[in-house]
């Protein structure tokens, strides 16, 4: 039987064991958070992106949860720059064009503030420019999608949370921490 981790990866850690990037400051990886041999992360998540990372010691569901084909929902609590308008919701919700080409249509909402842990380092706040807060479900992969996504419709990102992947959520999982699924 597969073995699942999922994992509240923090601001600032990378989606790998190792940093070989970067030898003169070492940033941080998985392996500064779990201990578990066999294991590696199916799909990615940005640096500068929090939440939920799925890692697995099966290479076939490591493939069918990180490839767009396969079409797994993944879910985002975003905070924009910005109060989104009813045309930008709606572009998001229809697909927008991106230098890569289209995307599929996200469902995407606007929501309350969610009731997230602190991010260190905290999200930049300015007195004379509002933000919301958007929960966005995509359901392929690319790299920096939400971010670009949100950008192209101008609601920049400040933050950005995944919550979920397929089935799977970050529903009392700390950051930095992880649980066997």
């Amino acid at each position: 039987m597969a073995r699942v981790i999922l994992f509240n990866k923090p601001f600032g850690v990378l989606s790998q064991f190792t940093d070989k990037g970067n030898a003169d400051t070492p940033r941080a990886t998985l392996s500064d958070f779990i201990d578990v041999p066999g294991v590696y992360p199916a799909g990615r998540l940005d640096r500068d992106s929090e939440g939920l990372l799925v890692l697995t010691d099966d290479g076939r569901l490591q493939a069918r949860i990180a490839s767009p084909k396969f079409k797994r929902p993944k879910t985002y609590l975003v905070q924009v720059e910005g109060t989104p308008a009813p045309d930008q919701l709606e572009a998001l919700r229809k697909g927008v064009t991106l230098k890569d080409g289209p995307t599929r249509p996200a469902r995407c909402v606007a929501i309350d503030p969610p009731d997230l842990w602190p991010r260190i380092p905290p999200v930049r706040f300015r007195k004379t420019v509002p933000d919301a807060w958007l929960e966005m479900t995509i359901t392929e992969g690319r790299n920096r999608q939400v971010r670009r996504m949100c950008a192209h419709v101008g609601l920049p990102c400040l933050r950005l949370v995944r919550w979920s992947v397929g089935d799977w959520t970050l529903d009392g999982i700390a950051p930095g921490k992880w649980r066997e699924a």
